[in-house]
Parts: structure tokens; C-alpha cells; sequence
């Protein structure tokens, strides 16, 4: 049987599960990086001015934080919180359970994480204190801390209906793409072990947390590069140039079904390896992600109150 026949499936079918999700999600993005874009540029004088020269400048009135952009900022930062607070409500609330997929929830939680506090950020004008300086770098490390629950949660190995997998259901993923591999004549069997290279399972469980983490990272970090190589090995010299080195898709769709299945076995053999100890990492995450989160919502709510008493609105 041809390489063709055995990788068909995965060079010329485009799974249409989720598609709509991605293309939401990237508009998402895209509203959302281009509003950060447009107030940068529109207010990007005013920011860099001193706060004793601000209130000289014709922007003043509308980029203050009480002011009528600055104002709208707020409320629009405190409406993304208010939906970034949903997803952990769902796992209580039985209705909102029913609604989506609890892995589109999160990629959807993790973009307004990133962009809330850089809008909270323009509302204060970038004066961050009292209540409302405690809240901000609060809410900051909630969303350093959010990207890396993000990352962990990438790793434990998952179905398309986001149930996890056991570990022997994960073997047996592993090995049908070993079988898989083994099949296919493109790359030989030693190019591939450089791809798969991996500690021992006695060194992972002897590594302290913070190393395994460093080195899920670096794997994946260098994992792009490895696949470039297996490329190369393949590609003319042209070829080679007009895939930026390896680093990115070819025309050779064999060769792209192979390297696609290599990938796959890389990444679930590293996952496997360091299952045990990313969900250890996972664990010790929510000891300080939901601590943050919820002093970050004591003091908003504290903020709010006090802008409201005070009338400043």
C-alpha cells in the first residue's frame, strides 16, 4: 500500500468540528487587537504626556478615566470581567454546562485575559494607584497566570469532545501513529527518533516541578525546528528556500501527511511522558490563579463603589 493511500485521510480531509469556533475566535482577535490599535494610535500623545501636562492637552476631557472615552473603557473592561467570570461559573451552573463546548469557553476566556487588562489600562490613562493600582497589577497577574493554566491545560491529552484521555487510551493513540510511521517510506527511522528524543520517565520523575515545566516548553519550542529538519531532508534546495527553511508547509503532500503524523506522535509521547507531573503543575495553578482572581474582584467591586460614592460618574 502507497504512503498516499495510507496518510490520505489526513492530507485532503479538513475536519469541519470546530471551524466556526476558529473563525469566531480569530475574528475575536482581530476586533479586539485592532481596538487596542486604534486607541494606541488616537490617544498615543496623550498617554506619553507627564500627568502634570495632561490636563493641558485637547484630549484630556475625552482620555481621562472619567472622562467620555475613558469612561466607556471602564464599563467595557468591567463587561469583559464580567464574562471572564463566567466560565468558572459554568462548571457550577448546570444550564450554562449545556451551552458550547467547555474548550471554546476557555479560548474565548483566555482572549478577554489578555485584552481586558490592557483596556483597564487606558481607562486609568495608565496612573495606577490606590484601590484601583492594587486592582490592576492583581488582575495582571491573573492573566500572566491564565496563559500559563492555558499552556498546562494543553497538555493533558484530550478528544475532540474535550474528555481526557486515559493513559491507556493514550498508549494506544501512540501507538497506531507509530504503526502509522512505520509504514511510510519518506523518512527514515532515524531522522524520526531525533523528532521523538526524549528523557527517560526515572529523570522526569526526578526533576523538580519547575524543571519539567521548563523543559515542556523547550520541547515545544524546539519541536518546530526538528520538523524543519525532517523537511530539508526532503526538499531541493529551491524547495527549501520557499519554505522558509523547513519551517513551513510544502506542496508535497505526501511528504506534509507524513510530517503531520510525526507531529502528532511527538507531541502525545512528550505528553504521556510528563502527564503526571503537568497535572501536579495544573493543581499548584489554581492555588494562585483563583486566589488572584477573586481579590482582583474584591477590589474592583471596591473601586467601583468608591468612583460611585465619590461621584466622579
Amino acid at each position: 500500500m502507497s504512503t498516499q493511500t495510507l496518510f490520505a485521510d489526513r492530507a485532503t480531509t479538513v475536519p469541519q468540528e470546530g471551524q466556526v469556533h476558529k473563525v469566531l475566535l480569530f475574528l475575536a482577535y482581530a476586533v479586539a487587537i485592532s481596538l487596542v490599535l486604534a486607541i494606541l494610535l488616537y490617544g498615543f500623545d496623550y498617554y506619553a504626556l507627564s500627568p502634570l501636562q495632561r490636563p493641558y492637552s485637547p484630549k484630556h476631557h475625552l482620555l481621562r478615566p472619567s472622562g467620555a472615552i475613558g469612561i466607556k473603557l471602564g464599563i467595557l473592561g468591567l463587561a469583559m470581567f464580567c464574562v471572564i467570570f463566567l466560565y468558572p461559573l459554568r462548571k457550577r451552573w448546570r444550564w450554562l454546562q449545556r451551552q458550547g463546548n467547555s474548550r471554546h469557553w476557555l479560548d474565548f476566556h483566555v482572549l478577554l485575559g489578555l485584552f481586558a487588562p490592557l483596556v483597564i489600562a487606558f481607562h486609568a490613562s495608565f496612573k495606577f494607584q490606590g484601590i484601583a493600582g492594587m486592582a490592576f497589577w492583581l488582575m495582571m497577574s491573573v492573566a500572566l497566570s491564565g496563559i500559563i493554566g492555558r499552556y498546562l491545560y494543553s497538555q493533558i491529552p484530550r478528544r475532540v469532545n474535550s474528555a481526557e484521555l486515559s493513559m491507556k487510551e493514550s498508549r494506544e493513540l501512540q501507538q497506531q501513529l507509530l504503526e502509522k510511521l512505520a509504514t511510510q517510506r519518506l523518512i527514515s527511522a532515524r531522522s524520526l527518533q531525533r523528532l521523538f528524543r526524549l528523557p527517560t520517565e526515572v529523570q522526569v520523575a526526578q526533576w523538580p516541578l519547575v524543571v519539567c515545566f521548563a523543559y515542556m516548553i523547550a520541547l515545544d519550542c524546539a519541536r518546530p525546528f526538528r520538523i524543519a529538519r525532517l523537511r530539508l531532508g526532503q526538499l531541493s534546495f529551491w524547495q527549501a528556500v520557499a519554505s522558509g527553511g523547513g519551517l513551513l508547509s510544502t506542496n508535497h503532500r505526501d511528504l506534509e501527511a507524513v510530517i503531520q503524523v510525526a507531529r502528532e506522535q511527538a507531541s502525545i509521547s512528550k505528553r504521556i511522558l510528563f502527564l503526571s507531573r503537568a497535572q501536579q503543575v495544573f493543581h499548584l495553578w489554581h492555588v494562585v490563579h483563583k486566589p488572584f482572581s477573586y481579590s482582583f474582584l474584591v477590589l474592583a467591586i471596591l473601586h467601583i463603589g468608591v468612583v460611585f460614592a465619590l461621584g466622579f460618574v
